[in-house]
């Protein structure tokens, strides 16, 4: 008897999977909001920085690494998309980028390692931002 295994890995997955993330690329810089436990409290800490690749798609098992240069060191740090830790996501500037991985920034330094803005999905992010305010002010 033949088993679809990828049909049977996407029913297990399935609840697991979250869909309250905005959609974003590599090259686009986010802050991900994460809760971090100390003792017996919990807080939330921001973390900004350039998204360098996005591994495993887009499913309950994917994830992104995020990069950001901290008191002159890079620093990455990877994140599951279906962690129960993520606070949220936040888009804060749309970077243009022609690759699915951005691992020649590890090289460079300054202004070299900037991306270009991709003004047609901000401004298409404003738009959509715009209209939903609209909606909401008028019912």
């Amino acid at each position: 008897m033949k088993y679809n295994k990828g049909a049977i890995m996407r029913s297990i997955e399935q609840p697991y999977v979250r869909d309250d993330h905005p959609d974003f690329e590599t090259g686009d810089t986010v802050r991900v909001d994460y809760k971090v436990v100390e003792g017996n409290r919990t807080r939330i800490q921001a973390f900004e920085g350039v998204i360098i690749a996005r591994n495993n798609g887009r499913g309950a098992r994917s994830s992104i690494t995020v990069r950001k240069v901290s008191g002159g060191e890079g620093v990455e740090r990877m994140f599951p998309l279906a962690s129960p830790l993520i606070d949220k996501i936040v888009i804060v500037r749309r970077g243009r980028s022609r690759r699915s991985k951005l691992y020649y920034l590890r090289e460079l330094r300054g202004k070299a390692s900037r991306l270009k803005t991709d003004v047609a999905r901000q401004e298409a992010d404003r738009a959509a931002v715009r209209a939903a305010r609209d909606a909401e002010k008028n019912g």
